[in-house]
């Protein structure tokens, strides 16, 4: 699929991979609406700031009725709420990540999917994650949210591919950002996440694997020693 000329929508855009995201679309002579809950900390040149709670299914549907002229889709906003699986806080932390994490990417994708279909078709992006295969310590939750959004995406791309709409997987690991600031191991720059991304859409790939961890994980599923385990 083409990017320059085209109009995207990127969540959670005021930073991190979002904020690359719309940079680089930006470069690439796209239209970009940049989805935050606060448009006001969008402070990026050239993109169209625009209100999105992506857990607010009214948020959602307020903004696809004014956006009818988009064509990818980047579903980018997300949570990671830590918690021990057998902790008091762990059925909460549980619900706030799949209300992001899950239902947000399903209500903003099926809200935008006729508009895409209306459009020619177009490409949904759902940045996942390695741990949508693997859990660790205190990311029982989070890892639950990142792997039925995986099994979402895969859904979705069987199901709109009838329309022309093309979903793509985005799988990564430890990223330099907000999330993982507390995070000593090896990151990767959000900008060249992004670059993968948009490379992965000009190509029509289904598939992100933007680091060394999430290529290694990815290839020992289904043996006796999964990574990370």
């Amino acid at each position: 699929m083409k990017i320059n000329g085209a109009t995207v929508l990127v969540t959670g855009a005021n930073r991190g991979l979002g904020r690359a995201l719309a940079t680089a679309f930006l470069d690439a002579g796209a239209t970009v609406y940049a989805g935050a809950r606060d448009p006001n900390k969008v402070d990026i040149a050239g993109a169209k700031p625009v209100q999105l709670d992506i857990t607010d299914p009214a948020s959602i549907s307020a903004l696809a009725a004014k956006l009818g002229d988009v064509d990818i889709v980047v579903n980018n906003a997300g949570v990671f709420v830590p918690a021990p699986t057998s902790s008091p806080g762990a059925a909460d932390a549980l619900r706030t990540n799949f209300a992001t994490n899950v239902y947000g990417t399903y209500d903003v994708a099926t809200a935008f999917a006729p508009i895409l279909a209306k459009n020619g078709g177009g490409t949904i992006v759902n940045v996942l994650s390695v741990l949508s295969w693997v859990t660790l310590e205190n990311t029982s939750g989070y890892s639950a949210s990142k792997a039925a959004a995986w099994a979402l995406t895969n859904g979705l791309r069987k199901e709109l591919k009838a329309q022309g709409t093309r979903v793509v997987a985005v799988h990564v690991g430890y990223m330099d950002t907000d999330m993982a600031a507390s995070i000593t191991m090896p990151k990767t720059k959000p900008s060249d996440v992004a670059e993968q991304i948009l490379d992965a859409i000009l190509q029509d790939e289904p598939e992100v694997l933007a680091d060394g961890t999430s290529r290694n994980v990815k290839a020992s599923l289904g043996t006796s020693t999964p990574a990370y385990l």
